[in-house]
């Protein structure tokens, strides 16, 4: 930023800062620095480092003024003793709440309306541009704006916001169109707004129907599962030997970095299907380590999330995630259409013209026409420069990555997912944790044969398959609420971890393979630490990862939440905010899309 710009935004600020304590009447309103509140009491809207054009400024006048209104005519008490108990119904309720204190300020000041309704205009015209062919495909949440804007805010909608209310628009009608005029006329009346509010979305059942949406996705899952399990019953004596054929031969660790072939056994298509008692398979030609060992791989999973909660809890757990979505909202479109925008600049078609041989160019035939002695022209298609491609996401599904950082990585990973496979791109979502803490059973069997010593890694692996490669997102998306499941998160074993992802990336046929690692630091796990070096686990995952990066087949690249990775990853990024990451994943993707090399490393 320039001594200009910089100036400029400071004298902004200044006349944000008059505004809001102007328009909610409080005086003591301020910001530090760095640009944040200097007190509780203050507000906490103020962006200005993202400005870039007049739609931001836009933006950041109207939210200000919106912020403001709050402060002054919305009463906590009120708004708290009105609160519906159904949670989606909170979200909606929390919108009636902000459309009826902006309606009050625009009565009161016509400079307010009019910041208000320019940003809800840009906002329409910056509205997602996917196909909407069925109810499921618009969040009922952004129905239920538009719906506020049109027949309180008096807002005309433009034809694709039209086109997404009217998914919806019959079931806000039925329960919200006769009382529109009582609302309208208590606006400044909090008490009888929020009340009448709340008892009419309770009364809605309009989330029901994601229910029974729900239902029906579960009996579709239920039959592909019921066809995966034929093929898996044909495979289940193969893989029982491999097992007990491992059990006898232990896992002695003598990898060959030298000599790498992939074994086809490893973790094939049948191993997906198997359940939580299922085992992960020993590749006898795996990225091995000499100096890595494995006390028993016996108690070692690799499992479907889906079958790591009942029915009832994953899709409780998917609408808990879906409400963190919410307020990620415009981040979530803005990131999603850069990508998508940069991926389908990548595979438009393009032309070279005027050769000799090809396909006819019919747009030159007028030439042959005026001058039958001009010669014909043809035309070919140049070869694309991009790639058939399938990305991974390995995320960390350690303890330490609990509450904020799982969440923020599950929601990535929900956009990603979505936008990617829009552009063609598959998408495969794993994770990795332990079994148990302490051990386990591993440590357990451990105990029983006297507790040799230098026994290696000691602790039962869990690795995670949220979304398979060749799944659609609209198939897997309620797999991805299972991170935030109450006593999944454990040790980390990040070695191992990226084996297996690698090892599943390098049997596709794509041309371009990316493995993103997503962890908040060092690999981490007691058991194995209290008998080996504290640096085993740590060793391990430098040489995986060397391997791989000194390898074409893969493109390696990792992201560090709140700890620098660089010392383990070539290709490294950290971010000291989990709310970076979205950005960071978005920007780091496109990177490679665009260069094959050309990676920041910070």
């Amino acid at each position: 930023m320039n001594k200009k710009e910089d100036n400029f935004k400071e004298q902004f600020k200044k006349v944000l800062i008059s505004t809001a304590k102007v328009i909610s009447g409080d005086y003591k309103i301020d910001l530090d620095k760095k640009g944040k509140n200097s007190s509780s009491k203050n507000l906490d809207f103020f962006e200005l480092d993202n400005l870039e054009n007049k739609n931001d400024f836009i933006r950041l006048r109207a939210e200000t003024d919106s912020k403001a209104l709050k402060k002054k005519f919305s009463n906590k008490e009120i708004y708290q003793k009105n609160l519906p108990d159904n949670a989606s119904c909170k979200v909606l309720y929390d919108i009636a709440e902000r459309i009826r204190v902006e309606l009050l300020g625009g009565q009161i000041l016509k400079g307010i309306s009019k910041n208000l309704k320019e940003n809800y205009s840009q906002k329409l015209i910056l509205k997602r541009k996917d196909q909407l062919k069925t109810k499921e495909d618009v969040n009922v949440v952004e129905a239920f704006e538009l719906y506020m804007l049109k027949y309180f805010f008096d807002i005309t909608l433009n034809p694709l916001s039209n086109k997404i209310l009217s998914f919806w628009e019959k079931e806000f009608n039925s329960s919200l169109s006769k009382h529109i005029n009582y609302l309208s006329k208590n606006i400044e009346n909090q008490e009888k707004y929020n009340s009448k509010f709340s008892k009419i979305l309770q009364e809605m059942d309009i989330f029901e129907s994601d229910n029974e949406k729900n239902e029906d996705e579960k009996n579709e899952d239920e039959q592909d599962n019921n066809l995966e399990n034929n093929d898996q019953k044909q495979s289940k004596e193969t893989q029982e030997k491999t097992k007990q054929d491992e059990n006898q031969n232990g896992i002695d660790g003598n990898y060959d970095l030298e000599k790498y072939e992939m074994d086809e056994q490893l973790i094939d298509t049948e191993s997906e299907n198997q359940s939580s008692e299922n085992v992960i398979q020993k590749n006898k030609n795996n990225i091995h380590d000499n100096d890595y060992k494995v006390f028993t791989n016996e108690f070692d999973e690799i499992i479907k999330a889906e079958t790591l909660a009942d029915p009832d809890e994953v899709s409780k757990l998917r609408k808990n995630l879906d409400q963190q979505l919410i307020n990620f909202q415009d981040l979530v479109t803005k990131l999603a259409n850069k990508l998508q925008r940069q991926l389908l600049a990548k595979q438009n078609r393009s032309w070279e013209f005027d050769l000799e041989e090809g396909l006819l160019d019919s747009s030159k035939l007028t030439r042959i026409i005026m001058d039958p002695y001009n010669s014909l022209s043809f035309k070919k298609e140049k070869d694309l420069d991009f790639k058939d491609t399938v990305v991974t996401l390995l995320i960390d599904n350690s303890g330490s990555m609990r509450g904020r950082p799982i969440t923020i990585a599950a929601i990535c990973a929900d956009i990603l997912s979505r936008t990617l496979e829009r552009c063609s791109v598959k998408v495969e979502i794993l994770g990795f944790t332990t079994k148990n803490w302490k051990g386990g059973k591993s440590r357990e069997e451990w105990n029983k044969n006297n507790k040799p010593k230098k026994c290696g890694r000691l602790n039962d692996l869990r690795h995670v398959i949220y979304k398979s490669a060749d799944t659609h997102w609209r198939q897997s998306k309620k797999n991805l609420g299972l991170m935030l499941k109450e006593g999944l998160l454990k040790e980390n074993i990040d070695g191992e971890a990226i084996s297996w992802a690698f090892n599943r990336l390098n049997k596709r046929k794509e041309e371009r393979k990316i493995l993103m690692v997503i962890s908040d630091g060092a690999p981490v796990d007691d058991s194995t630490l209290s008998v080996n070096s504290g640096d085993y686990l740590e060793k391990h995952l430098k040489k995986i990862v060397k391997f791989i990066e000194n390898k074409n087949d893969v493109e390696i690249l990792a992201i560090g939440i709140g700890h620098d990775v660089s010392r383990y990853y070539k290709k490294a990024i950290k971010i000291t905010d989990v709310q970076e990451l979205g950005d960071v994943m978005i920007e780091q993707l496109s990177g490679l899309f665009e260069s094959k090399k050309n990676l920041t490393k910070h």
